[in-house]
């Protein structure tokens, strides 16, 4: 099968299923064979892998990691990309294709049922609009992984990567960062996908922790004190976390247990370390059961 990293590649399989890309899928397909070639190098895939690929298109990428892999599943929600799937992978006997949505399923099973329950590596070029769910579920459903390599919107990689103190620093940072270890791959410019998309793109990889780099008493609440303190971002931290109705937190509460961390009660979430959260969340809870 022709390489789909070649542009003329995929707009030949488009034309031949006369495939009209779906908006609310946010489908944009690569046509640059470099960035496929820094996203396998990155992702570091080789034939002891089974891969997970979310969001496998016409199948461009997924040619790649059947080359490198030992297995590849592919989900794909988009039935009317199932009879192309067929045809771009028809010569790769270790691919499977899933017309699943990908937030909808069992993934802890799925990589028992196909790798025996070991690590897998994923690997996706995300739809920008479901981009922090598919992450977000990974890992808050533990799913068994090795790393993440995975294209997302630029302003979702810096995201990911920040620390405290800068504007893109959030309830997404901290998640991300207490899961895994976050590298930047490389920056993609919206010409190098079919159609372009309006905003640039960037390869990021995200490696496991096997433990988090914080211990908190209790993760759940340790998220839902994280999600709250950036629900209002110009508010202090006191009154955002008074404000989320789901915490049930009194100000003087909060605020007492800020001063016995020698914080201000002033300080707003985006000055706090992922430590320091880990802290205040057991402090928050163990004072409150």
């Amino acid at each position: 099968m022709a390489n789909l990293g070649i542009p003329q590649n995929t707009i030949e399989i488009l034309q031949k299923y006369h495939f009209n890309f779906q908006k609310k899928y946010g489908q944009n397909f690569l046509i640059d064979t470099r960035v496929l070639d820094k996203i396998l190098s990155a992702a570091e895939i080789t034939k002891e892998d089974c891969v997970l690929e979310i969001g496998p298109g016409i199948g461009t990428m997924t040619q790649y990691l059947a080359e490198s892999a030992g297995a590849v599943v592919a989900v794909e929600i988009d039935k009317n990309l199932i009879p192309v799937l067929e045809e771009t992978l028809a010569c790769y006997d270790n691919v499977t294709v899933l017309n699943e949505d990908i937030l909808k399923m069992d993934l802890v099973k799925l990589v028992e049922d196909r790798n025996g329950g070991r690590p897998v590596k994923v690997v996706a070029n995300l739809p920008y609009y479901i981009t922090t769910p598919i992450i977000m579920s990974l890992f808050e459903n533990h799913v068994p992984l090795k790393s993440v390599t995975v294209m997302v919107q630029k302003e979702v990689a810096d995201r990911m990567r920040t620390g405290p103190g800068t504007k893109d620093y959030g309830a997404l940072s901290l998640a991300v960062q207490y899961y895994a270890r976050p590298a930047f791959v490389a920056n993609v410019p919206p010409n190098c996908f079919i159609p372009r998309p309006r905003v640039g793109s960037a390869v990021i990889r995200l490696d496991r922790y096997e433990e988090p780099p914080v211990k908190a008493g209790d993760e759940k609440k340790l998220f839902s004190l994280i999600r709250a303190s950036f629900n209002q971002r110009r508010k202090t931290l006191v009154n955002g976390l008074c404000n989320a109705a789901d915490l049930c937190l009194p100000k003087e509460q909060v605020a007492r247990a800020l001063e016995e961390m020698g914080l201000s009660p002033a300080v707003r979430g985006e000055e706090l370390t992922l430590e320091q959260f880990a802290k205040l969340s057991d402090r928050l809870f163990e004072q409150s059961t």
